[in-house]
């Protein structure tokens, strides 16, 4: 069967609110030993949910699964739902998803543009995880709003819905759990099975896609585009399902359940992202190898067995978080995390002033940031009232002698002490300061 998959499709549902398809097309030089093997590779190592006929993990899983069939030759084609995010998909939800607008669907799509997320990841990937990028299978990316904008919905439900069979419909997992729920489900909601099976009947004939690659909570509309291309065409295609990320307490991982760990630096700094992946329990972090690496399985095998030998270096959570933050934010990210890390929680002097602006704004989120002139004669007590982690008055000055107070992890016990260059200011100009074991303070020093 694999022999014959000339062509290949795969969904991915962005943390974003398009729907990314993304189609994989055979090589030349990929032969069908090979993506036969592919596929095995895949299965075992647990990349694959459920495939029809006979023949998910967030959005990264589904990106890292289309990576597979690239590195085998396949080319792939994203394709943003710029139509269908204002329907919404009810896959896997149990309330109807809040309308867009159509300006926060164009903001949306310009997060999934060249440059940003999926296609840095493509980037990352090439650049990083692939000796051989010429045997490479290529990337495209289309927007389904090029199909859609010129019907009407007379036009489309007359050519397309004559296709679809309402007890079929009604019969998908999504529709009868929404159907049981106290809200319903609306008729917006319902259609965008519908939609999702055009979409891989346009790129079937466009494009000659033969697999779809989707979380588990897709099947049903991959089935339902499997029928109509089909019915339509009377040609086999295929559909694959990644399993679907959920946290230790079996939530589903994503932004609308409130826990998503997400793929662009502005909301999930690649500190944050790669501590995502290093406090992973232990009993998760072989699956997690196996899913979201590029590692063989003869090396995950290999890295779990030096875990094991000695669990407190935590080897194997290391070399995860290390090869999953280079993959989403490069080697520049991952080094930035270190960075994060030494100067967070081994109190490393010298990565402290190695980080950027951006870096400890990223570290600390919550902290107050001030930029402040560098008068002759500046005291530890003049820096902690420009910094205002201090009351005015005596109360403040006690504080600071309480010996609560730190300034680039270095006790500062005496208010009246004249700060430091190098000591108290680092060589970048940044002092932190630390109250307590949780409050802190950026200064950005600048001389007159």
């Amino acid at each position: 069967m694999a022999a014959s998959i000339a062509r290949s499709c795969c969904r991915v549902h962005s943390h974003v609110v398009f729907r990314i398809t993304t189609y994989l097309k055979a090589s030349l030089h990929c032969s069908p030993s090979r993506r036969s093997g592919l596929l095995s590779s895949l299965y075992n190592r647990g990349l694959l949910k459920e495939s029809f006929p006979a023949l998910h993990a967030g959005n990264l899983l589904a990106i890292i699964g289309l990576l597979h069939f690239r590195a085998a030759g396949h080319d792939i084609i994203a394709l943003l739902g710029g139509a269908t995010a204002q329907i919404g998909d009810p896959s896997g939800r149990s309330a109807e998803r809040e309308r867009l607008s159509p300006a926060a669907v164009e903001q949306n799509h310009r997060g999934l543009e060249p440059e940003t997320n999926s296609h840095r990841i493509f980037s990352h990937h090439e650049l990083h995880f692939c000796p051989d990028s010429s045997r490479l299978g290529r990337l495209a990316v289309l927007n389904n709003r090029s199909w859609y904008k010129d019907w009407s919905v007379l036009e489309f439900f007359s050519e397309v819905g004559r296709s679809f069979r309402m007890g079929t419909m009604l019969s998908r997992h999504s529709v009868q759990a929404r159907l049981k729920g106290a809200e319903g489900m609306s008729f917006t909601e319902f259609s965008y099975q519908i939609f999702q099976a055009f979409d891989f009947y346009r790129l079937h004939q466009l494009h000659g896609c033969r697999i779809q690659l989707g979380g588990t909570d897709q099947l049903g509309n991959i089935m339902s585009g499997h029928e109509l291309i089909h019915r339509k065409t009377g040609e086999e295609v295929y559909g694959l399902t990644v399993p679907l990320v959920t946290t230790s307490m079996g939530d589903k991982l994503g932004k609308t359940a409130g826990n998503a760990v997400w793929l662009n630096r502005d909301k999930t700094s690649p500190f944050e992202f790669y501590q995502y992946f290093l406090r992973l329990p232990d009993n998760s972090v072989e699956r997690y190898l196996k899913l979201f690496t590029f590692l063989s399985l003869a090396e995950v095998e290999k890295v779990m067995e030096q875990q094991k030998q000695d669990p407190g270096k935590r080897i194997a959570h290391k070399r995860l978080a290390a090869e999953v933050t280079e993959l989403v934010h490069g080697k520049e990210g991952l080094e930035s995390a270190r960075r994060c890390t030494n100067a967070l929680y081994h109190s490393n002097i010298q990565a402290l002033e190695q980080m950027s602006d951006t870096e400890l704004q990223e570290l600390f989120r919550e902290a107050p940031f001030h930029e402040v002139f560098l008068d002759p004669g500046t005291t530890v007590l003049d820096a902690c009232r420009r910094a205002q982690a201090i009351p005015e008055g005596p109360r403040g000055y006690q504080m600071i002698k309480d010996g609560g107070f730190w300034i680039n992890h270095q006790r500062a016990a005496n208010p009246e002490q004249v700060l430091v260059l190098g000591q108290h200011i680092l060589s970048n100009g940044l002092s932190l300061i630390r109250v307590g074991k949780r409050n802190f303070y950026i200064l950005k020093w600048f001389s007159m």
